[in-house]
């Protein structure tokens, strides 16, 4: 051994000791952009990546940023549009979505929509995320845009805004088109984005189901992603399957507070496919662990505004605050800081950056989530200002 590497052998040893941030190093005939430590969880896939879905550390990659092509995977941009329409109050789940001519005439994976049908979007939610449907897809698209064209931009712009740098969005479905492509990482990342929509659940992981089910012609679906009856804990996402993309698929899985995201691209059949990511869970969910540092819903501190029609606004935790840790390492010296600003002129708008929450332990930041204000606050009158003023001055001892 040379002196070079038994000092990189010393170093890593010491600060793996100290450290809870899983460290990969470049092992000797591994395969180039893998991981070490994980270099066997997805031997047979083209491209591949394990995430810890709360807090978006990748614990295993290989090829993780190749353009390939997605297949139905799509679909998974394609859902967060739909549940962010309906988040917003663009849609309801009892709206009625007509089938257009066009988006009947989709092949492939299909729950058989015919020209003029009409379903709800909650049974065409059940017939993309469970069926693979195609002609849902675009029915889908439709009603949100009023046509695929529109739609597929509004995914490359929101797959901008999510950084998915190695993404092309040509249609809904996953159909194979020119300029259409992902990566293993892009898609982690729109599957983690979807599953803060925690309803999405209810369809893609369920088994089967019906649609048009007191009907003459009932349509019985059973979900593509056989893992969500056979692996425990596991309830999403999204298969795909193209003679090129070949056998592709974004799983998510939950055990002890610990979600993860696993996404194979170009694996041989299905067999294979689901193997390969039943490993990846088992790896993650036997080697680490979650540390919460704050619940949804917790009161960070309060932040002060400037001549606002409010004067002070509660800052709460939006979503778990969360910290991944290898098992078998403490966390000791784990510590956090919330650092609001002083004070804030208004008029604040909701989103805006007010603060941000710190992770330690010891002197090194391990973790860092922005705060967000939750609500607009209108810039006050003069003479609401004026009354505070004179309230403030009468209130003093």
């Amino acid at each position: 051994m040379t002196k070079f590497r038994f000092c990189i052998l010393v170093l890593c040893i010491v600060f793996g000791a100290l450290s809870p941030i899983t460290v990969f190093a470049e092992e000797k005939g591994q395969k180039p952009g893998s991981s070490a430590g994980a270099a066997d969880l997805a031997p047979q896939a083209r491209s591949a990546i394990l995430m810890d879905a709360g807090t978006g550390t990748v614990i295993y990659q290989k090829n993780s940023h190749d353009k390939l092509p997605p297949a139905s995977i799509t679909k998974i941009m394609t859902m967060l549009l739909t549940v962010e329409a309906l988040d917003d109050g663009r849609l309801k789940l009892t709206d009625k979505v007509r089938t257009s001519e066009y988006a009947a005439s989709m092949g492939g994976s299909q729950i058989f929509l015919e020209p003029g049908e009409e379903m709800t979007v909650d049974e065409m939610l059940k017939g993309i995320a469970m069926a693979s449907g195609n002609d849902a897809s675009v029915a889908m698209a439709e009603k949100i845009a009023g046509s695929e064209s529109a739609f597929v931009d509004m995914m490359n712009k929101r797959a901008e805004e999510l950084g998915m740098k190695d993404t092309h969005f040509a249609n809904c479905n996953g159909l194979p088109a020119e300029n259409h492509y992902s990566s293993a990482h892009d898609i982690a990342v729109m599957s983690r984005e979807l599953l803060k929509h925690r309803q999405i659940i209810k369809y893609t992981g369920s088994y089967q189901d019906y649609l048009r089910k007191d009907t003459e012609k009932p349509f019985w679906l059973v979900n593509t992603n056989k893992l969500v009856r056979f692996y425990t804990g596991a309830d999403g996402l999204k298969t795909g399957y193209t003679s090129e993309a070949k056998f592709c698929l974004s799983a998510t899985a939950s055990r002890d507070g610990l979600r993860a995201v696993a996404v194979v691209l170009g694996e041989p059949n299905t067999k294979t496919r689901n193997s390969e990511v039943s490993g990846m869970f088992d790896f993650l969910f036997s080697q680490y662990k979650v540390h919460t540092i704050h619940k949804a819903g917790d009161t960070l501190g309060t932040l002060t505004i400037e001549k606002g029609v409010k004067a002070e606004l509660p800052i709460k935790a939006e979503e778990d605050y969360t910290l991944l840790l290898k098992k078998g390492i403490t966390q000791e010296g784990v510590r956090h800081e919330t650092v609001i600003l002083d004070k804030v002129k208004a008029p604040v708008s909701k989103g805006q950056t007010i603060g941000k929450l710190v992770v330690y332990q010891g002197n090194a930041t391990l973790k860092q989530y922005e705060l967000k204000a939750p609500e607009d606050i209108a810039k006050a009158g003069w003479w609401k200002l004026f009354k505070r003023t004179t309230g403030s001055m009468f209130s003093r001892n």
